[in-house]
């Protein structure tokens, strides 16, 4: 099958078949197993969810068993490639080949929410067993959470996908002419703080969550469900990660085909409950889940990024000073935009604390929170 390219389609890497199944008998020994004895194609077949829209490779794994190894995901129905007919025949002799309606889908935000969500889900602490956790790639987040991402993919037993609508650093970046030639433009994507001619302090525009992470996951979930046009029954439901103290970020689904699901509400747990587990599971704490030059980084956020993550933080300092030449050479655009409140140059603005500069911490200094779980 002659495979398109576009920035809908994507050839997902699923390395989990051999080690989740080392990981699994490994942490059967040290405490740490969510399931002794259970293999992860025997975790996966639990669930006995296998969509039409999914083309399958199986492979073989130290078990004997086979289960899912690449998932080829893309705009249009997706049709079984030929040379993956008897791995997939297989698969469904094995494991049934019936779609069980709705499909569970994880909303995988790589942070420690989403995360904990879901290792529960591996664990069998949350049920139904979803068949699959989808990550929208901004191509915009520290290393660190994708060096996260290829450990997570390890410890599942199914598959993580990763779509992405494509590179939001070089989108936003991007000065565009006019049709009419009449001047220049550039989509304002994140919502940087601006300092107006006047003085006055403005905000740009905000499309980054919804054109990088609602839409990509919306459409891979349309896909995975197999979703028909126009449908109006939920065919789907998308787990988010969303905790209890972040309760009022909890939002209806956009679509009639799909409903939104908040396990860890259910569960009444907090972020640091989801770090007690994580603890008492003996894995290690999941990083913060944010692209590195998000403008609602809290002081805090921004300086662990200077510090732990030097070059990280250096391309947020250098994606500033690229942000403000392209604005600079368009017409939409009246003021400097910068990533920090204080409308200072990222590389200068001091980050220490209240208490570090004697002021005394009156209210403290919370992460906002609207992005990464």
């Amino acid at each position: 099958m002659a495979l398109r390219s576009s920035a809908l389609f994507a050839v997902i890497r699923i390395g989990y078949a051999h080690h989740a199944v080392r990981s699994m008998a490994a942490a059967s020994t040290t405490g740490t197993a969510c399931a002794a004895g259970m293999s992860a194609s025997a975790m996966y077949a639990a669930s006995r969810r296998v969509s039409p829209s999914l083309a399958i490779l199986a492979t073989s794994t130290t078990d004997g068993d086979r289960i899912p190894r690449t998932i080829k995901l893309m705009d249009a129905p997706l049709k079984t490639p030929d040379f993956t007919q008897n791995a997939l025949g297989a698969f469904h002799a094995a494991h049934g080949s019936g779609l069980v309606d709705p499909v569970h889908i994880i909303s995988l935000g790589a942070g420690v929410q989403s995360s904990t969500m879901a290792l529960m889900a591996a664990c069998g602490e949350i049920t139904p067993m979803p068949i699959a956790a989808v990550f929208a790639d901004t191509h915009a987040e520290p290393a660190g959470v994708y060096e996260w991402l290829n450990w997570l993919e390890t410890q599942l037993p199914f598959p993580v996908i990763r779509v992405s609508k494509g590179d939001m650093t070089a989108a936003s970046l991007n000065v565009r002419t006019k049709k009419d030639g009449s001047g220049k433009w550039a989509k304002s994507l994140i919502p940087a703080h601006v300092l107006n001619k006047d003085g006055s302090k403005g905000i740009m525009g905000r499309a980054c969550t919804f054109d990088y992470k609602v839409l990509e996951l919306e459409k891979a979930s349309k896909r995975l469900g197999n979703i028909k046009r126009n449908q109006k029954t939920v065919g789907v439901v998308q787990w988010i990660g969303i905790s209890l103290d972040e309760a009022h970020r909890m939002k209806p689904a956009r679509k009639p085909w799909v409903t939104h699901r908040w396990p860890l509400i259910d569960l009444r747990m907090k972020r640091h409950d989801c770090l007690r587990w994580m603890e008492a599971k003996g894995y290690p704490i999941p990083p913060r889940s944010a692209c590195i030059y998000c403008p609602f980084h809290s002081d805090a956020e921004w300086r662990r990024l200077r510090d732990e993550e030097p070059k990280e933080f250096q391309k947020a300092v250098k994606f500033e000073s690229d942000l403000q030449h392209a604005k600079r050479q368009t017409d939409n655009m009246g003021g400097i935009p910068f990533l920090h409140a204080s409308l200072k140059p990222l590389g200068e603005v001091d980050f220490s604390t209240d208490i570090e500069r004697g002021q005394g911490d009156l209210f403290g200094n919370d992460c906002t929170g609207l992005c990464g779980v």
